[in-house]
């Protein structure tokens, strides 16, 4: 999942400024901390940065696909070097936490983040996040032409225009809720319906499809909002011949993922590593992530009252469909519908 990374050096700086003073009284000197990390790096850099001079509390990060480091840590068990493990979606957090590895998170921690969006078990704390949208090529399909339904992705009418990325984990929370809301059988006929409409545009990631969708390549596609807003970012407002726009208010392609991060129960150390925690979710972290300038994030801060400085739509006006994270779970069912169609 590449992205142009943001200089850390110029998060640092402008973090340092005084958005962390708050956080910089206790010193933690000579200590250091393992994280593996499936978030967008340039996000992660730029939470480290701040983490660090806030704290004196060094951070080795590995970054990787959050469910490869997930099996990883599984692999690993008791033996494994991380500390922390911050990731994209929540699905990879319930598998670890259902495996038993996961510590609990600092009740103090946990309270900064409203509990729909963390563990019901106490066990990670959610971040950031983020909404599913169509991004759309209007030079080759009027926005009245898109379909407003996740089940209308299948409609025949769409071969050969539509792209979505099968083996992106931001794309299993829609075959969850796509599963949940209609059944089994449903879900299954949809997922060849979409297969057969996509043909060769089946991309490995998000970033592909905004940009084969912004070049022309393909009429539309879906994806996480913050892709379109940070290639707009990347390659300027000038360069941009797409759009976004929503399914239809409660329909189950609109879904709202959560990032979230958790302190492994095999951690050497635990007392640093629940400093980050509650660093991320702080309103110094959450400032980083809120502020586009900071880390290109584009997500939506959900800690500690902080609220996004891009030009979204603000998080309190989204009408996503209603599932839970405990319904979303560890991913696994669509895994399997996947596999049964050949999308895996």
């Amino acid at each position: 999942m590449s992205v142009k990374r943001w200089m850390a050096a110029v998060a640092t700086a402008v973090v340092a400024g005084g958005v962390l003073s708050a956080c910089s009284s206790s010193s933690g000197s000579g200590q250091s901390i393992t994280l593996y990390n499936g978030q967008h790096e340039q996000t992660t850099d730029a939470l480290v940065a701040g983490f660090e001079k806030a704290t004196g509390i060094t951070v080795n990060v590995r970054s990787d696909d959050e469910d490869t480091l997930a099996d990883e840590i599984v692999t690993e068990g008791s033996r494994s070097p991380a500390d922390v493990i911050y990731t994209e979606n929540s699905p990879a957090l319930e598998y670890l936490q259902g495996k038993g590895l996961l510590a609990a998170v600092d009740p103090a921690t946990l309270a900064r983040t409203p509990s729909q969006y963390d563990s019901t078990q106490g066990d990670w704390v959610g971040v950031s996040a983020r909404v599913s949208v169509i991004i759309y090529n209007p030079s080759l399909i009027a926005a009245s032409q898109l379909p407003t339904t996740v089940l209308a992705l299948a409609d025949p009418k769409y071969r050969g225009k539509l792209a979505f990325a099968a083996g992106e984990t931001d794309f299993q929370p829609i075959v969850t809720a796509v599963d949940r809301a209609y059944g089994t059988a449903e879900t299954v006929s949809w997922l060849q319906g979409i297969k057969a409409n996509a043909g060769s545009h089946v991309y490995p990631d998000n970033e592909t499809i905004a940009d084969e969708v912004n070049r022309g390549e393909v009429a539309f596609g879906v994806v996480n909002q913050y892709y379109w807003y940070r290639m707009r970012a990347e390659i300027g407002t000038a360069n941009i011949h797409s759009a976004i726009t929503y399914f239809a208010p409660g329909d189950p392609g609109y879904v709202v993922d959560v990032s979230g991060a958790a302190v492994l129960k095999s951690s050497k150390h635990k007392a640093a590593a629940q400093r980050f925690l509650a660093y991320i979710v702080s309103a110094q972290g959450q400032e980083i992530i809120a502020n586009p300038n900071l880390s290109i994030s584009f997500e939506y801060p959900i800690a500690s009252g902080v609220t996004t400085e891009s030009p979204e739509t603000p998080f309190d006006q989204l009408q996503p469909y209603p599932i839970t994270i405990a319904e979303l779970g560890d991913g696994s069912t669509a895994i399997s519908l996947l596999r049964q169609v050949g999308l895996l």
